[in-house]
């Protein structure tokens, strides 16, 4: 029993762990060409997908706008229990494995390149199309549980002074992780993975890695 829960708490920990905590933000260069660039940020247990915020429409992703400073946005999903807490506790631990949990986003707004606020976490720069980029968006929204308005409200804080968790659509366990939600996102937006259904965050940067050395 001891072991199952050890492992338990293994695959929970991929989507509740804490990035590594941003460095002092600096300036870069503005993305430029007829692709965008957009990345995926593992610190080895936890994915997001972090987008440029100016290439986002107005209105496309409503929540955006509490972020109205940021250059990059990073979007996670988890848990709605385990995620956010600042002390997991058994209970937590088991009602997640046990059966299907309520899931929440969480969004931090980024004042630089990705690479320079998060120095420690592995970032996989990829370069998509419009199209795709479209895609990806409507991935990202359609995780936002907005019920019956035209955006999500925030849920409490997020894991940083500049960010927030929101409500999310489907149920997290074990086998649909925060790393199997960066996997589908990417995979609708047309990245060759070679399977999207991914539970640990070294599965899916290991698929990617070949990708962004092609670049």
């Amino acid at each position: 029993m001891r072991w199952s829960f050890l492992f338990v708490a293994f695959l929970l920990a991929a989507c509740t762990a804490k990035p590594n905590a941003p460095a002092v933000a600096m300036q870069d260069g503005a993305e430029s060409g007829a692709t965008i660039a957009v990345y995926v940020a593992s610190n080895g247990w936890h994915t997001g997908l972090i987008l440029p915020s100016d290439a986002i429409p107005p209105g496309r992703l409503p929540e955006a706008a509490d972020f109205p400073e940021s250059r990059y946005l990073e979007f996670g999903w988890g848990d709605a229990e385990f995620y956010p807490a600042k002390d997991p506790t058994t209970a937590m631990v088991l009602r997640a494995a046990l059966t299907p949990t309520a899931a929440v986003m969480h969004v931090v707004g980024l004042p630089a390149e990705p690479t320079r606020v998060f120095p420690k976490a592995e970032i996989i720069r990829l370069q998509i199309d419009q199209d795709a980029f479209d895609l990806l968006l409507d991935h990202i929204g359609g995780s936002f549980d907005r019920g019956d308005d035209r955006r999500a409200v925030s849920v409490g804080p997020g894991l940083y002074p500049n960010s927030r968790f929101y409500p999310a659509t489907g149920r997290f366990h074990l086998g649909n992780t925060c790393n199997s939600w960066t996997a589908r996102g990417l995979a609708t937006a047309g990245v060759a993975l070679e399977t999207p259904e991914i539970v640990r965050a070294e599965a899916l940067m290991a698929q990617l890695r070949p990708l962004a050395a092609a670049r």
